[in-house]
């Protein structure tokens, strides 16, 4: 995960992510699947735990055996960069 502060942002501008999944990760049925599940994950997050991204970019980025982790391994790997980034210790 790359992540590029916005110390300029509006109040209340929502974080921008985009997502780096190479084919090689697998179809695009695949890639979508990860993509869905990532985001979906990240909304959940900040309803359920009052946790809120950073203003900023952020670049997700997934290695060829992404698809082959469970949901739950790749949901985990998410939130470890989360937390790298935000430089919290949850």
């Amino acid at each position: 995960m790359t992540f590029a502060a916005s110390l300029d942002a509006p109040v209340g501008e929502p974080p921008r992510l985009a997502f780096a999944i190479p084919r090689k990760v697998g179809s695009a049925v695949v890639r979508n699947t990860i993509r869905r599940r990532v985001r979906g994950h990240l909304i959940e997050r900040q309803r359920s735990e009052g946790f809120s991204l950073a203003p900023g970019a952020y670049l997700l980025a997934f290695r060829p055996d992404a698809a082959d982790e469970s949901r739950e391994s790749l949901l985990a790997s998410v939130d470890r960069c989360l937390d790298r980034v935000s430089g919290s210790g949850r």
